[in-house]
């Protein structure tokens, strides 16, 4: 540790225990109190710290297990068929990092789920199948494989597979741990289908075209209006981004997925990101507070999280903790990859707490541990 991180200086909690300390403590334990600075360096250290570590979910070793919970529970026995990924050090919490929870889920042709709602916020990253739909307060939308969708928090929702559909798989994240670490979750179910209210994809056809939005309509939500954005959208976007854009060192063409209203995050406590990695991208290091999961939509490479390298192709997913050095690579000198995120930075930076640091030594290149 570096000395300017050294305890042992004015300013910091340098108290040596003796017998009539401890006995003090003993004193303040029985009537539910303790002495700061017996705690002080531990819960305000030197720089941020995350109780997460590094994870890579490798989707050839998930995806048979995910398919086989189909043939053992149905969607009416399970509520939502998922498996979950968690991270080694937040099992306490179902984590999957920091306060970030994500699973798979597997629905069958003529499959759907119970409509149910959560003041968790959710969302879905399409991996793989045909006909897959969700209805949102209503709105019934039609998912195509790498289709971003939000079922924001407090909206009732349900999801399924056309008759005539091919069996669906897709990564749900979710806010639970953090709504739940702040006492504030809950559940319903509700009584029958829901209503539709608007037709088919409504959500994406009125407020998924480039820079229009309903002139007529009053959107009093705080999270977007646009349920789906749409790969085959996205994907072009970026491409044409990249003819104009220079290329960011540390994240190639990072764009944000945002309320079309507000040019903000799209919920109010995940936010979500798409980000090209041009052919032979070799990006630099850095890290910030926030925790991030990621999925490769395309393509292939490695990430180095704090000197470990973890080797990422379509689907895997993986996870950053907050505060971790990353860096990613596209091993293709001839295609680019993508990597699709969903984090907590819209809490972070909401709450004045975000903040970051570039690599500097090695030429911004971690060293492999």
């Amino acid at each position: 540790m570096e000395d300017k991180f050294s305890d042992d200086q004015i300013g910091r909690a340098r108290v040596q225990d003796s017998p009539e300390l401890v006995e003090y403590y003993k004193e303040l334990e029985t009537l539910g109190a303790g002495a700061l600075w017996t705690v002080a360096n531990d819960i305000e250290p030197w720089e941020p710290r995350s109780s997460s570590v590094p994870m890579l979910w490798k989707y050839d070793d998930l995806r048979e297990l995910v398919l086989k919970s189909s043939e053992l529970v149905t969607p009416e026995q399970a509520g939502r068929r998922v498996v979950y990924l968690v991270n080694d050090k937040r099992k306490d919490v179902s984590a999957a990092v920091g306060w970030l929870y994500t699973g798979i889920q597997v629905t069958r042709p003529g499959e759907s789920t119970s409509a149910h709602k959560h003041k968790a916020s959710a969302l879905r990253f399409i991996m793989e199948g045909e006909g897959g739909y969700t209805v949102v307060d209503g709105n019934k939308i039609m998912l195509e494989v790498n289709d971003f969708v939000i079922t924001p928090n407090s909206t009732w929702h349900e999801h399924g597979v056309e008759e005539g559909g091919k069996t669906c798989i897709w990564q749900d994240g979710l806010d639970i741990p953090l709504v739940n670490a702040l006492e504030a979750n809950d559940y319903a179910v509700y009584d029958g289908k829901q209503p539709l209210v608007q037709p088919l994809n409504y959500s994406p056809i009125v407020y998924g075209c480039a820079g229009l939005i309903p002139a007529d309509k009053t959107w009093d939500k705080p999270y977007s209006p646009l349920f789906k954005y749409s790969w085959k959208n996205v994907y072009p976007a970026l491409l044409e981004a990249q003819k104009v854009t220079e290329v960011n060192p540390f994240d190639g063409i990072f764009m944000q997925y945002s309320n079309p209203l507000t040019g903000g995050h799209v919920m109010q406590t995940m936010g979500a990101a798409m980000q090209l990695l041009p052919a032979g991208f070799k990006g630099k290091a850095h890290k910030h507070t926030g925790s991030i999961v990621y999925q490769c939509a395309k393509g292939n490479g490695f990430s180095i999280i704090n000197g470990k390298r973890f080797d990422w192709k379509e689907r895997d997913i993986f996870c950053v903790p907050s505060w971790a050095w990353h860096e990613h690579h596209n091993v293709s000198e001839t295609e680019d990859a993508c990597l699709f995120q969903f984090n907590d930075l819209p809490v972070i930076e909401s709450l004045g707490l975000f903040q970051s640091r570039e690599l500097e030594e090695n030429n911004g290149h971690q060293q492999l541990q």
